[in-house]
């Protein structure tokens, strides 16, 4: 059994026993750190959604690129360093400056068309509804 990755366990998001989905998370994880650096996020459901909240602090919100399938999201994005400083002049410098990505699986299929993102005082706010499967419609039929 292959162990699973630490964005895996930090998540939740892969099986300890389904090796597909833990090739996949592990995939997305390179990807990622491929980008730049890695965006931390919060996720959670309420009955009807599943919301990814991140601190995007510092980022205007043209330079946030969300691309969302119905069982996975990917936000990007960059944070532009204006250093008046130089080097020398830094007693700490623990921020992080440059491009920054996150691609999460969602645990469950969601409505992409009614998703919404906001950005309030740096936080941004992912709000995407859940896919009913038991929603159903009537259709009549025509006479042709």
């Amino acid at each position: 059994m292959k162990k699973r990755s630490f964005f895996a366990r930090l998540t939740g998001m892969a099986k300890a026993n389904d090796d597909t989905d833990i090739e996949k998370v592990d995939e997305m994880e390179e990807l990622d750190e491929e980008m730049g650096g890695q965006l931390t996020v919060d996720m959670y459901q309420t009955p009807t959604e599943i919301v990814v909240k991140a601190m995007v602090a510092g980022v205007k919100p043209e330079d946030i690129d969300i691309s969302i399938t119905r069982d996975m999201v990917t936000i990007k994005g960059t944070r532009e360093e204006s250093n008046d400083f130089s080097d020398s002049d830094f007693f700490h410098k623990e921020l992080f400056w440059g491009s920054f990505s996150r691609t999460i699986v969602l645990p469950q299929e969601i409505e992409v068309e009614e998703a919404e993102a906001l950005n309030k005082n740096g936080l941004l706010t992912i709000r995407m509804p859940k896919l009913d499967k038991n929603k159903q419609a009537k259709v009549k039929v025509k006479n042709g």
